[in-house]
């Protein structure tokens, strides 16, 4: 028995259309017909999905052997939580060659990729997985424009560890960070260290204001007015960014 007729075989022994593996190995219903007739044959990765797909080795379903017989699934499949269990949907409608809606949950690696992706590997626009990169993303390990995250990498990063230009977490390193600990061009925290303002309850930097300051502005934060901070910024670093300068005048008042 080849290929093509096992493939037909594995598929007519299931109660399966053409359409139902074809959706979930990312392919076309006629790709999948084309296999089945014989006129042309899946690659590498296509077979290795479809020996996982209907359960056979490799080289049973390349080969030919036993014909498929329907059987019960395994003692440790059964229950409401399968110990391999996995649900994917991915949407027909794409956007820049990526489908709107890709879901992929389950144990193991569940790779989504879309728009909108959910997946322990999640990239795209919106993502949200255990490691997840895009756009906005929300993860375990979080990268992206907008990132939160255990640890979060991004332009704005909000996370237990937060790497970023806008950093905030519990250990933040950033520009601007603000955090536990927190370490940056400017720095707001319970610890902060920064190369120009540092504001916390210990604070290190050229312009520091904390119960314990250590710079070369350094002042006790109780005494130190949002008037002053303001000055003393614009004197030492005249280009700063006005709202910048405002928004750390904040904790001073």
């Amino acid at each position: 028995m080849d290929i093509s007729e096992k493939l037909y075989s594995l598929r007519r022994a299931r109660q399966l259309s053409q359409e139902e593996p074809a959706e979930i190995l990312g392919v076309s219903r006629q790709a999948v017909q084309k296999w089945e007739s014989g006129a042309s044959t899946p690659d590498v990765g296509n077979l290795v999905a479809l020996s996982d797909y209907f359960g056979v080795s490799l080289d049973e379903l390349v080969k030919g052997g036993k014909q498929p017989q329907p059987s019960p699934p395994p003692a440790d499949d059964v229950g409401p939580f399968p110990r391999r269990f996995q649900w994917e949907y991915k949407s027909k409608r794409t956007l820049f060659g990526l489908p709107l809606v890709h879901i992929h949950l389950g144990w193991g690696l569940c790779r989504a990729k879309g728009i909108l992706a959910i997946g322990n590997l999640a990239t795209g626009l919106f993502t949200l997985g255990a490691l997840s990169a895009g756009l906005f993303s929300l993860g375990g390990l979080s990268l992206g424009l907008l990132a939160l995250g255990g640890l979060a990498l991004g332009g704005v990063a909000l996370g237990g560890v937060a790497i970023g230009l806008l950093a905030i977490g519990g250990l933040a390193m950033g520009v601007v960070s603000l955090g536990g600990l927190s370490i940056g061009v400017y720095a707001v925290g319970g610890a902060a260290l920064a190369d120009r303002v540092a504001i916390g309850g210990f604070a290190s930097g050229h312009i520091a204001l904390g119960e314990r300051a250590r710079g070369s502005l350094a002042y006790c934060r109780a005494t130190c007015t949002p008037d002053l901070l303001r000055r003393m910024i614009i004197d030492e670093y005249p280009h700063t960014w006005k709202p910048l300068v405002d928004f750390l005048a904040l904790f001073l008042e």
